[in-house]
């Protein structure tokens, strides 16, 4: 089922998108300096967008939609349903799991701690959190910048995603379960050596937003950046199941190819909290990341400290909490992926926040979906002419928890 494209009062078509996250390992390859001036993309090739989505229901997924926001237009598409059982169609105003697009949420809030002169990105964690991890060099800036060393909890808890998934669909975990999860591995590397996606950091990330402002990661999100932004699709429900509203479902791919797809739109997403467990829409999602790089949620010296990227590889760099990729255009854009079961997400904006995508498709667990879903960078931020000549999409090995993709 294909949904009407609209351009405020138009027709037209769209993209953004979020994942959360299990890691792979990489090696840094240098680091690079905070955004130059912003290059004026082209307009979005709307029709190359809605044949991505297409191609995306095509590759296994029930549904996938995009949304654009221009400032003065937004660009919406969508393609098949929200719900398998019932048929409704899928739109670009459903709420879903955003997976680690959290991440960019919780950094935001320590690094507004930054500016409140409670917390020092250079200093240890162990001296805000006394004895939680076994070095004293691992700082908060190696936390966010996935540079601690710490591994991902995730990799063994997903080994297997479909049973891995239902045996903590309902489980409520505590911060130090997740960390001490963690602990029992060996550290990927020494603090600052090398970034080593996990989604452990942003576990540690949660409890210094409580230890230090005395109250849960839900109040700081809601009074810091959810209701300033006026963000009214957006939601910390954790411990609860349930998505508020009209939202969609999310499928998680079965193990086993040939059987069908799990529904894991109810689930405590405990096993991920501050590293995972926001729900949003693809509108409060082109807000939030347009309003981060103008300025609307740090000081310019806390914004230039999330945009200090390492390389990860020939397209993608991370900063803290916040990802930078470079497409074919020479325009780089900024935001995160996200993956949580049954939700694969792309959201990111422009240097000057003046053109934003956020993309959905209603599935994990799946290679081709994941990787087709990052093709709606090119013709949204580089147009047409990006779009017809086949830019290479690299394949995707990141913000994919749980566990790597199944490949089809």
């Amino acid at each position: 089922m294909v949904s009407a494209m609209v351009c405020r009062s138009a027709v037209l078509g769209a993209v953004t998108l979020s994942l959360l996250a299990v890691p792979a390992q990489a090696a840094p390859l240098g680091t690079t300096a905070a955004r130059g001036p912003a290059a004026a993309p082209p307009a979005p090739d709307t029709a190359g967008l809605a044949a991505v989505l297409r191609s995306i229901v095509a590759k296994g997924a029930p549904g996938a939609m995009a949304r654009i926001d221009d400032g003065t237009q937004v660009h919406r598409s969508a393609q098949g349903v929200a719900d398998r059982t019932t048929g409704r169609a899928l739109t670009t105003t459903d709420r879903f799991r955003v997976g680690s697009v959290t991440k960019s949420f919780s950094a935001v809030v320590l690094l507004q701690l930054v500016d409140e002169h409670k917390l020092a990105l250079d200093t240890s964690v162990n001296h805000y959190l006394p004895g939680l991890l076994p070095d004293d060099r691992i700082t908060v800036r190696h936390v966010l910048s996935h540079r601690s060393g710490l591994y991902d909890y995730t990799n063994d808890l997903f080994a297997s995603s479909v049973s891995g998934f239902e045996a903590v669909r309902d489980k409520v975990f505590t911060y130090r379960q997740l960390v001490d999860l963690s602990l029992k591995k060996p550290r990927t590397n020494a603090p600052g050596a090398a970034y080593s996606y996990s989604n452990t950091n942003f576990v540690v990330a949660g409890m210094l937003i409580e230890k230090l402002t005395g109250h849960s990661v839900r109040t700081e999100y809601e009074n810091r950046i959810f209701k300033p932004l006026h963000l009214t699709d957006t939601f910390y429900v954790h411990p609860d199941t349930k998505i508020p509203g009209q939202h969609a479902n999310g499928y998680l791919t079965a193990d086993r190819a040939g059987a069908a797809p799990v529904d894991a739109t109810d689930q405590t997403v405990s096993w991920a909290q501050s590293a995972g467990a926001i729900i949003s829409s693809a509108r409060d999602l082109d807000t939030f990341y347009s309003a981060l790089v103008r300025g609307k949620l740090t000081s310019a010296a806390r914004l230039a400290e999330m945009e200090r990227f390492t390389r990860v590889n020939a397209t993608t760099s991370y900063g803290l909490g916040l990802r930078r990729r470079d497409l074919s255009c020479g325009i780089s854009v900024y935001g995160h992926t996200g993956a949580v079961q049954g939700y694969y997400t792309y959201a990111f904006t422009t240097a000057d926040g003046t053109r934003s995508l956020t993309a959905l498709a209603n599935a994990s667990n799946s290679s081709d979906v994941l990787n087709t879903l990052a093709a709606t960078l090119e013709p949204a931020f580089c147009g047409k002419q990006s779009s017809t000549r086949g830019a290479a999409v690299p394949l995707e090995r990141e913000d994919v928890a749980p566990a790597a993709p199944r490949e089809q």
